[in-house]
């Protein structure tokens, strides 16, 4: 699905990573896109570049009353939500489970996990009053096994994924298309935090071996279509060869 002419985005964490390079890659395809992040300079940066079909809305996505006003900003702007892509999260501070502080843990769990109930919560009564939509959730292979030192991580993918199964299970028959994606390991600024924690084999990874941000970005433009279908209610893992040459990648 390249075109997507007529039809209005929501990303959050959209100020950099795979947020800013789906950004670009919806706004290419003709979509009208709504950059949500708590970096107001960095937001109003990339909307400067993709022109007058962005919007930038400051917002935190731990706190829904934000999120809130983020969708309600984005209906008022364009008419609509067709798709949300709940990118935002956060991975610092690593750390063993016996030594993590309390409130640090919990506020990655406010971001990576809240934020996506927060977005889904707020964007799906839209979708629905208006015949439907698609949600996009970021997850990662740490839905699926521990890795030391993310044990909030770990727990905020894994929860995160439960709600894109909830989604689909309470909403297909409304017309709510949701899927995850674990797209790997991205060559992002959460990587450099990863290798700077030396805590695990994934902090070991050679730079090389993480794959661009635009792979997620332009996976995420196709799972917008029929082709994904197969996979609602569920994740897609960038892993996964087939996938790749599925979205053309490889």
């Amino acid at each position: 699905m390249s075109n997507m002419q007529g039809k209005t985005v929501l990303i959050t964490g959209a100020s950099r990573g795979i947020g800013a390079s789906a950004a670009r890659v919806f706004a290419d395809a003709g979509a009208n896109v709504a950059l949500v992040a708590r970096s107001e300079d960095a937001i109003a940066d990339l909307t400067a570049e993709l022109g007058k079909n962005a919007i930038a809305i400051p917002c935190d996505v731990s706190r829904y009353w934000e999120v809130e006003k983020a969708v309600q900003a984005c209906v008022e702007t364009f008419g609509g939500i067709d798709v949300l892509v709940n990118n935002a999260g956060v991975i610092e501070p690593v750390s063993h489970l016996s030594d993590a502080d309390p409130e640090a843990w919990g506020h990655v769990i406010d971001i990576n996990l809240k934020g996506v109930f927060n977005g889904m919560r707020a964007a799906m009564p839209v979708m629905i009053d208006n015949g439907g939509g698609t949600l996009l959730t970021i997850g990662s292979g740490a839905a699926h096994g521990p890795v030391e030192g993310w044990s909030h991580y770990c727990s905020s993918k894994a929860a995160a994924l439960m709600l894109t199964r909830m989604a689909d299970k309470e909403a297909a028959d409304k017309g709510i298309r949701a899927i995850s994606l674990s797209p790997g390991t991205v060559a992002t600024q959460m990587q450099r935090e990863i290798k700077a924690s030396g805590v695990n084999p994934v902090s070991q990874l050679d730079w090389e071996v993480h794959i661009p941000p635009e792979w997620p970005a332009k996976t995420l433009l196709w799972m917008c279509g029929a082709d994904a279908d197969e996979f609602l209610g569920s994740e897609i893992s960038l892993r996964d060869e087939t996938i790749r040459k599925k979205v053309g990648l490889i």
